[in-house]
């Protein structure tokens, strides 16, 4: 196909995405720089940032399964993990296994390709919710260049929260055309969407949802939009019946219900002030309360209700982009712009001319001045983030893209599948322990991932027990976190140096590791640089020893 053949083909394809040609370059503008995060992420990552070690694993069980739906997923915790996920991705991602990708390449390159696509429908809420494609553009860059953002999407558990995202952006777009605008010809899109977000992630889809009803009652309030939410919402319920039937079978509607409680539940922003204090999500949520009074107020309930349901801030900053451009556009006046674009213009010595003036007295939204205001902010906000994300990226102790493993932890898992019996259980102190099962086959017997569907009684003990025993200083403080779970391993995998947990850097200062090697229950079996592993020695072990 030549090259002029594909444009017209494309370019034909673009108005029912929504868009025309004129979008190419505002809406290309955030593509390259997301490409350009993308290029910054696998340049500063040999492995993938955070975990997806349970994804992984959950897709190999489907496999297993003869892409059946699976009752459990094995290794994670003395009994595995109840598969109660949202299948979608799971099920794409085995068949990405069976063309023999290795669990920790899919996680790096396939998450942060994906994060990029969200940035379309970003783009298109930003640009008809203020009515511009500089906002658009701008809308899209905020969401590409805010680690926080960044650090959920275009990480390994992006592989299932990317996807997520991206239908959930479409799906809100939709709720957008068919609510304010009344176009039904988006409620297809629309019910498509909302049934992928649903068949991929349960925070998402609600957030979903949650759009849904508010903008519903912001822009419609009519029997027909009613009901054509309802086909949306009811449509896609049925689609997600097989799914929910198979899961309730297996462990009946209490696994819902017991997930839900976790992760800071629903009113989840009144959760993160109590328990954290502010953050900067509150900022979004000042501009939200600044639309209130605007014709931008359907935003700002729409992103003070985000704020108020969700503990994760990613949720509140997609949504708080747009209102932070609309505050912007709401605040700069001509006459603002004018004052700046005055200034600039005097330092860099060019004469300033006078705008032209329209019989109502007000200035065309095209004037070039405006224009090139918005064009130069767009160009700082790119260098800025891109700079601030390149150095976050590359620096010590990265707290955005943190590796749970590395060369040593590879090394030692390899070490573990060659060594030791499929039976074989351990504790692994560390985040390398997310990815421990899927690359040694072997099972942790202390795992908070997939324990929230085991309700969050069992959640929070594994969570506490993790977190309190990788942190732990001596044998006996480890020892009483594994006996908070009933844990009683055949081996204890510790890190040396540094590592994460929760993907906070620590540093082991050996008084771990030395406590283990004086206790004549625990036998030193492995270690390299980065990791040591104890053999945990029964007791006729230790009788044959003292006789032998």
């Amino acid at each position: 196909m030549s090259g002029s053949n594909f444009t017209q083909r494309v370019r034909s394809r673009l108005p029912a995405l929504g868009l025309d040609s004129a979008d190419t370059r505002w809406l290309g503008w955030p593509l390259l720089v997301g490409l350009v995060v993308v290029a910054l992420y696998l340049a500063t990552n040999d492995y993938p940032a955070y975990g997806a070690g349970l994804y992984v694993e959950t897709a190999d069980a489907i496999r297993a399964n003869g892409y059946a739906v699976p009752a459990t997923v094995p290794h994670y915790g003395p009994e595995g993990v109840p598969f109660a996920y949202p299948p979608l991705m799971f099920y794409v991602l085995a068949v990405v296994r069976d063309f023999g990708v290795g669990g920790f390449t899919v996680a790096l390159y396939l998450p942060p390709l994906v994060t990029v696509a969200a940035l379309v429908p970003a783009y298109l809420l930003g640009r008809d919710i203020v009515g511009d494609r500089r906002a658009g553009t701008a809308t899209a860059l905020l969401l590409i260049l805010n680690p926080q953002v960044i650090e959920w999407h275009i990480s390994a558990g992006g592989l299932v929260r990317a996807p997520a995202f991206v239908f959930a952006l479409w799906g809100s777009y939709a709720a957008l055309r068919i609510f304010r605008d009344g176009d039904r010809k988006w409620v297809l899109t629309g019910l498509v969407s909302v049934a992928l977000v649903a068949h991929t992630h349960p925070t998402y889809a609600i957030f979903t949802v949650a759009t849904y009803l508010v903008f519903w009652v912001g822009y419609d309030r009519s029997l027909t939009g009613f009901i054509r939410g309802a086909v949306v919402g009811f449509g896609a319920l049925a689609l997600a019946l097989p799914w929910l039937g198979t899961v309730v079978s297996h462990h009946g509607v209490a696994v819902f219900s017991g997930a839900a409680g976790t992760h800071g539940g629903l009113l989840g922003g009144i959760y993160r002030l109590r328990t954290w204090g502010p953050t900067w999500s509150v900022l979004p949520l000042t501009a939200a309360i600044g639309l209130l009074r605007t014709h931008h107020r359907v935003l700002g309930v729409w992103t003070a209700t985000v704020w108020l349901l969700f503990a994760q801030p990613r949720f509140t900053y997609a949504v708080g982009a747009i209102a932070v451009v609309a505050v912007t556009v709401e605040l700069l006046t001509q006459d603002s712009a004018d004052r700046v674009l005055t200034v600039v213009d005097s330092a860099l010595g060019r004469a300033t001319s006078d705008p032209p003036d329209r019989p109502d007295g007000r200035v065309p939204q095209s004037d070039t001045r405006v224009a090139r205001l918005a064009v130069a902010a767009l160009v700082v906000v790119s260098l800025v983030g891109l700079g601030g994300l390149g150095y976050e990226f590359a620096g010590p102790g990265d707290g955005t893209t943190p590796e749970f493993v590395d060369d040593a932890d590879a090394d030692a898992m390899a070490w573990v599948t060659e060594a030791t019996g499929p039976e074989t259980t351990f504790v692994v102190f560390g985040d390398a322990a997310e990815w421990f099962p899927l690359v040694t086959d072997r099972a942790i017997l202390v795992s908070p991932w997939g324990a929230e569907w085991r309700g969050p009684d069992t959640y929070e003990r594994h969570l506490t027990a993790f977190v309190s025993g990788s942190k732990c200083p001596s044998r006996s403080c480890a020892e009483v976190a594994m006996a908070s779970v009933g844990a009683v391993p055949d081996y204890v995998y510790l890190p040396r140096d540094s590592y994460t947990v929760r993907g906070e850097y620590q540093r082991a200062n050996g008084t771990l590791e030395t406590s283990f090697a004086e206790s004549t229950r625990y036998e030193r079996v492995f270690e390299n640089k980065g990791v040591v592993v104890f053999h945990r020695v029964s007791a006729n072990e230790r009788t044959a020893t003292a006789t032998g």
